[in-house]
């Protein structure tokens, strides 16, 4: 009798396998791209925002309770379009409080300038209301021709 052989099997080398992952890795995609579409819902608060009036329909209508005051690159100043001193605001301005309807509270000011005005006189400008002790100041950022 002759001996039994043994036979070893050999062994296969260990691969990773791709396909089984792609596919893995596309169902944990598509479940994340359903689980964030469900959660998008678009719930709103309705708003009633305020809107300009078309150009040219009331062009020369302020409100009462508003006070222009532009600066000139001369250094003029014009108090809803009529040129005044500087020396002349404090009373003018004394005057507005005691015209607006709502008192030192409702009394506005919007300080505008040319596109060269100088920083100096705006300066004193927005000092003298500060002295008038008007709390609601706006500084208009678009420049507006000398007097207008």
């Amino acid at each position: 009798m002759e001996g039994t052989r043994i036979q070893l099997r050999t062994r296969k080398k260990a691969r990773i396998e791709i396909i089984p992952l792609i596919d893995v890795i596309f169902f944990l995609l598509a479940t994340f791209v359903l689980f964030t579409l469900s959660l998008n819902r678009i719930q709103s608060v309705p708003v009633d925002l305020p809107f300009a009036s078309p150009p040219g329909e009331h062009p020369d209508e302020t409100p009462k309770d508003l006070l222009t005051l532009q600066v000139s690159d001369q250094g003029n100043l014009y108090l809803n379009k009529e040129l005044i001193d500087i020396d002349e605001l404090a009373p003018r301005l004394e005057q507005f409080i005691k015209q607006t309807s709502g008192g030192i509270d409702a009394a506005r000011v919007l300080v505008a300038g040319d596109d060269r005005a100088k920083w100096g006189v705006t300066v004193k400008v927005l000092d003298e209301v500060r002295k008038a002790h008007i709390g609601k100041v706006s500084m208009e950022t678009r420049t507006r021709l000398t007097g207008k």
